[in-house]
């Protein structure tokens, strides 16, 4: 028998498809101490959670028997990723199941805080009759600004369109022509947030998407702008927020999910009149509940039945042979895009493939999902996994194009990237080294070596005598220690790369002064 464990409540629907299975015996133990939980996982060869059960590593490590998570939800911050990949354990995840719940809870925040319904509810409650406090602003011929444009955001902008709304959004995985056909104008996110009317964001919580709504883009936007983010919390600055709420620039906020949850009953948030708030209910409706357990259960099951893998946020779908032999060249590829996908600026328009040497006996469509995955993965986290990433930059209006090279290489097998956005063209080259580690070789055309592993700075500069040491001396300064260094040009006193890995997080403050050191054209952080 096939055991599997669910750890956290699960709708009857999704434990019926289980259940059905006469190979599987499915136990239902929710509520469980993480040192319970460590002590009886090595039974298990399958665990499903929502988010209340904490996957740690010291779980995963006593898991002696687990082949696969599965998380209804999207988020996959309760489980270790990492550990789980190292150990061959399949996570997956449901990113779709709570896109239509998300999306019409949205809406109804959006009309909660134009109608003043909450507010109005209460006074009507007390005895009060109180109409012209609560005059109310109309969605119709307003614009709706979207940051994020993905499956929700997507669902909410169909929404408001019925309503009379003009739709602005900004999302750079998304093409204009994609966008325009769905009735909606695709802008910068400064010109989003200077010419709506509503703001609401649908983009996972990334280092890149933390406060990204602070005092800065609030100071940008129209006076009596109305602010929506039933996301992440963390997105929209709250002490920020707050702030613009007193002062008047933000005539209203709707918030469900918090930087902390649950929210401070001290919050400056829940003191202004002019907030709608809700505890994380974007995901909690009986028909999301239903459908994340249905497609948990089902993808479980199939993972476990042999029938194929979805939705698989650490592996892509592959024979197991097959795998040891590209499990090095999946690695390779998810940082070569996840690289690329950092690097390149402006709006991703096409993604050229090519692939040389060896490797090229093999069924290279895993690679291919690899890369995709790796290049949005930066802006889309935990909603783009192996399985779904090059049907998600179809979505988008992202064409992928692969190819093979049979001509004979400096290396033995290569891995060749090029990004085309519409300000600019990137070429990523990379390869194995001698113990199977990833390595860049190339970047536009600049011969370098790095391993592409965490904290990264990618600089061009001028070839001049004194950057290495300038570099070298200003990190110093900030106890920042270079772990190793890459330097490419194309002729002497030239344009060149240098590519550094740092020891430490690199602040905005460090990188404004590297800009500023003589020779610098331009810099940039990338985190693997």
């Amino acid at each position: 028998m096939i055991k599997i464990l669910v750890s956290d409540p699960l709708s009857e629907e999704g434990l019926k498809i289980l259940q059905e299975v006469k190979d599987f015996a499915v136990d239902v133990q929710t509520g469980l101490k993480p040192e319970t939980l460590r002590q009886i996982i090595k039974d298990y060869e399958a665990l499903i959670v929502r988010s209340a059960t904490k996957v740690s590593k010291e779980v995963i490590a006593a898991a002696a028997n687990l082949r696969v998570i599965g998380r209804a939800g999207v988020g996959l911050d309760n489980v270790d990723l990492e550990a789980a990949t190292q150990k061959g354990i399949i996570v997956m995840n449901t990113p779709a199941g709570n896109t239509i719940s998300t999306a019409e809870h949205t809406m109804s925040m959006i009309l909660a805080l134009s109608r003043n319904i909450p507010q109005a509810n209460s006074s009507t409650r007390k005895g009060e009759w109180r109409r012209s406090k609560f005059m109310g602003v109309e969605l119709y011929g307003k614009t709706l600004g979207i940051i994020g444009l993905g499956r929700i955001g997507s669902e909410v902008a169909r929404r408001a369109l019925s309503f009379g709304m003009k739709i602005l959004a900004y999302d750079p995985f998304l093409s204009r022509q994609v966008a325009e056909g769905l009735g909606i104008e695709v802008a910068e996110l400064n010109d989003v947030l200077e010419r709506a009317d509503y703001i609401t964001v649908h983009t996972p919580l990334t280092d890149e998407t933390k406060h990204m709504i602070s005092g800065a883009q609030f100071s940008r936007m129209k006076n009596g702008v109305r602010m929506i983010n039933c996301a992440r919390g963390g997105i929209i600055d709250e002490v920020a927020l707050a702030e613009a709420l007193k002062g008047g620039k933000v005539a209203g906020a709707a918030i469900d999910v918090f930087e902390k949850e649950p929210i401070d009953p001290e919050s400056e948030l829940l003191k202004l009149e002019n907030v709608v708030v809700t505890p994380h209910l974007g995901a909690s409706t009986e028909e999301a509940q239903v459908n994340v357990a249905i497609e948990v259960a089902q993808i479980v099951r199939d993972a476990l039945l042999g029938k194929g893998i979805r939705n698989a946020a650490n592996y892509p779908c592959l024979e197991a042979e097959v795998c040891k032999i590209l499990d090095p060249y999946i690695n390779l590829c998810e940082k070569l895009g996840n690289f690329a996908g950092q690097l390149a600026e402006g709006r991703f328009q096409e993604v050229s493939i090519n692939y040389s040497g060896e490797i090229n006996q093999y069924d290279l469509s895993p690679l291919t999902m690899a890369l995709s995955k790796g290049i949005l993965s930066p802006i889309l986290k935990e909603t783009v996994n192996f399985i779904n990433a090059t049907s998600l930059a179809k979505e988008r209006g992202i064409k992928i194009k692969e190819s093979k090279s049979s001509m004979e290489q400096e290396f033995v097998t290569l891995v060749e990237l090029e990004i085309k956005t519409d300000r600019e063209s990137k070429k990523i080259a990379g390869t194995l080294s001698a113990n199977k580690q990833p390595r860049i070789v190339k970047i536009d055309g600049y011969y370098v070596e790095i391993p592409p592993a965490g904290e990264m700075i990618f600089i061009q500069n001028w070839d001049k005598p004194g950057i290495i040491g300038g570099l070298g001396t200003l990190l110093g300064k900030h106890g920042v220690n270079i772990a190793a260094m890459s330097f490419g040009r194309d002729k002497p006193g030239g344009k060149s790369v240098s590519v550094l890995n740092v020891d430490s997080p690199i602040s905005a403050e460090i990188m404004g002064e590297i800009k500023k050191l003589e020779n610098i054209l331009t810099a940039k952080v990338i985190r693997l």
